[in-house]
C-alpha cells in the first residue's frame, strides 16, 4: 500500500541574513572572495491531523557564481540572490493558490515555472532563479519532517515529500521505487578544495593566518589526511599546469592513493584550451599520478555555449561535468545528447533537481552500452557550519555519493560570528559532525569535526532535516529588499 504524502498550507516565510567573514581569501573564476553574507529561511506550515511546524535552511549569498557578468558587481550580484529570495517567497505564500494545500514537492512543482519566468522578466538567468526556491524547499522540508517527528532521510525514503509526475520534468520516474531503494551512509569522505589563490606550501604564504588551523595544502593533508581533492583551474593551460605540478608534488608523497576532480569554472575559452590542458597533463612525466588519478573534469566552458546545439562536448579522456550549465530541470539531458556524462548536486541549485538528476543516472546507466558512466557529484558554494552543511550532507548521503567536497570549513573558522550559545547547541546535538575548540584568541568554536578525511554524520539522522536544533533567529537581520540592480530588461516569457 502507497504510504500517502501529508498536506499542508505555507502559512508564512520569513528571510534573514547575516555576515560571514573568511578566515583567508577564496578565489574561485573571476572572483576573490574575503567576506559575505549567509541567507536564511523560516517557514511555517499548518496541515491536517493537527500538523503546525517551523522549519529553516541556509545558504551562502556567494557573488560571481550564478551570475559571472563582469559588468555587474559583488553587491549587486548578491541582490540578485536577495531578488529571487523576496519573488519565491512571495510565490509560495501568495494568493489562493500559495495559501492552499499540497504536499511539500507539490508546493515546487506549481511554483516553479511561474518562478523561473517571473524571475527571467528581471533579467536572471535559471541557475540564479533556482535558488530561491532552493532555499526556501529544504525550509519546506525541515518543518515537514520535524512536524512528524521523522528524520530526513526517513521522510524521503517513504517519500513524505511527495515527489511525483506533477512537474513534467519528473515524470517517467517512479520517485517512490526509486527513493525506497536509497541506503544513505553513515559517514561521507571530504574533498578538500585547492582554490586559485591558496598556498601549497608554507613557501607559499604571503600572510599567515594565525588561528591554529590549516592554511597550506601541506598542513590539510597532515591534519585532515583527505584523499579526495578538488583543484581549480584557471582555463590558462600554462599556469595550469606550472601549479598542477606544485600541488601533485605535495599528494603524491603520500604512498595512500588518492583522488582528483578538476574545476574549469568556465574559465577556458574554447575546447582547444581545454585539449591543450589534458594533452599536456597526460604527457608531463611529473604528473603522471595526478593524472592516473583524475575522475572528472568540471565545467570548464562557459555556460553561454557549453550546451549549445551541435556543439558536442571535447574529448579529453576525462568524463566532463555540468556545473554552472546545470539552469534548469532539463539542463542534465541536454548535455548529455551532447557527450557529458556528470551532474553537479549542490543544495543552492535544489533538492528535487539533485533527485531528479540521480534518478536519470539510475535509468540511463541501465541502458545498453552506457557500463554505469553517467554520474552525479557533490559540491560546495562554500557552505557554513549548521544548516547550511548539515542538510547539504544529509542530502549527498540519500543521493549514494560516496565523497563531497567541502570548503566551507576551510575558508570560515567553523561557526565563529554566531552566537555562542547557538554554537554550544549545534556543537552539543551533533557530537560526530563537530568539535568545540579554544581558539588562540580565546574563544570557543564550533568546528567541522574531520577523522581520517572523513565525515561522521549518524547524528543528522533526528527529527527534521539534518538539524535537531535552530538556529538564534535574533542574532540575523531580515534580509534586505534589493537596492543596487540595474533596471531589468523585459524578456518574453513562454507560455
Amino acid at each position: 500500500m502507497t504510504e500517502s504524502a501529508p498536506r499542508f498550507r505555507i502559512t508564512g516565510i520569513e528571510l534573514f541574513e547575516a555576515p560571514v567573514r573568511l578566515r583567508m581569501p577564496f578565489r574561485f573564476g573571476v572572483v576573490t572572495l574575503t567576506h559575505c553574507q549567509q541567507a536564511w529561511a523560516r517557514v511555517h506550515i499548518e496541515g491536517g491531523d493537527g500538523l503546525r511546524a517551523t522549519g529553516a535552511a541556509a545558504e551562502l549569498l556567494s557573488p560571481k557564481w550564478f551570475d559571472k557578468n563582469p559588468a555587474l558587481s559583488n553587491e549587486q550580484n548578491l541582490d540578485q540572490l536577495r531578488d529571487v529570495l523576496h519573488l519565491a517567497a512571495q510565490a509560495y505564500t501568495a494568493g489562493p493558490v500559495g495559501g492552499s494545500a499540497d504536499t511539500a514537492f507539490g508546493h515546487f512543482a506549481r511554483h516553479h515555472d511561474a518562478h523561473e519566468r517571473a524571475a527571467a522578466a528581471r533579467g536572471h538567468n535559471p541557475l540564479l532563479a533556482a535558488y530561491g526556491p532552493a532555499l526556501i524547499d529544504r525550509a519546506v522540508l525541515d518543518a515537514l519532517c520535524r512536524g512528524i517527528g521523522i528524520g530526513f532521510h526517513e521522510a524521503m525514503r517513504r517519500n513524505l515529500a511527495g515527489m511525483s509526475g506533477a512537474h513534467l520534468a519528473f515524470q517517467g520516474f517512479d520517485f517512490q521505487a526509486f527513493l525506497a531503494e536509497q541506503q544513505p551512509a553513515v559517514s561521507l569522505a571530504l574533498r578538500h578544495t585547492v582554490g586559485l589563490s591558496d598556498p601549497i606550501t608554507t613557501a607559499d604564504v604571503a600572510d599567515a593566518v594565525q588561528d591554529g588551523l590549516p592554511q597550506t595544502l601541506e598542513q590539510v593533508v597532515a591534519q585532515h589526511s583527505p584523499r579526495h581533492f578538488k583543484i581549480k583551474l584557471s582555463g590558462q593551460p600554462d599556469a595550469d599546469l606550472q601549479r598542477l605540478q606544485a600541488v601533485a608534488a605535495v599528494l603524491d608523497q603520500s604512498p595512500r592513493d588518492y583522488r582528483v576532480t578538476l574545476d574549469g569554472n568556465e574559465q577556458f575559452g574554447d575546447a582547444e584550451a581545454l585539449v591543450e590542458l589534458a594533452r599536456r597533463l597526460q604527457a608531463e612525466p611529473r604528473l603522471e599520478r595526478l593524472a592516473d588519478s583524475v575522475r572528472f573534469v568540471e565545467q570548464p566552458l562557459h555556460r553561454d555555449h557549453a550546451l549549445q546545439a551541435g556543439r558536442l562536448a571535447p574529448d579529453i579522456g576525462w568524463p566532463l561535468l555540468i556545473d554552472e550549465s546545470d539552469g534548469t530541470l532539463q539542463a542534465f539531458e541536454q548535455a548529455r545528447a551532447l557527450g557529458w556524462h556528470g551532474v553537479s548536486s549542490k543544495t543552492c541549485k535544489g533538492v528535487y533537481k539533485s533527485l531528479l538528476n540521480a534518478a536519470r543516472c539510475a535509468a540511463w546507466n541501465t541502458l545498453p552500452g552506457a557500463a554505469g558512466g553517467f554520474f552525479q557529484s557533490a559540491e560546495d558554494l562554500t557552505l557554513q557550519a549548521g544548516l547550511a552543511l548539515q542538510q547539504d550532507l544529509a542530502l549527498v548521503a540519500l543521493l549514494g555519493i560516496s565523497h563531497v567536497e567541502r570548503n566551507g570549513h576551510h575558508y570560515v573558522d567553523g561557526m565563529r560570528g554566531r552566537p555562542a550559545a547557538e554554537q554550544a547547541a549545534f556543537a552539543q546535538a551533533h557530537p560526530d559532525l563537530y568539535e568545540r575548540s579554544l581558539a588562540r584568541d580565546g574563544q570557543t568554536v564550533t568546528r567541522l569535526r574531520v577523522v581520517d578525511g572523513r565525515m561522521a554524520i549518524a547524528s543528522l539522522a533526528c527529527p527534521g532535516f539534518a538539524s535537531a536544533v535552530l538556529p538564534d533567529f535574533n542574532a540575523m537581520q531580515p534580509l534586505e529588499a534589493p537596492n543596487s540592480l540595474p533596471r531589468p530588461v523585459p524578456q518574453p516569457c513562454a507560455a
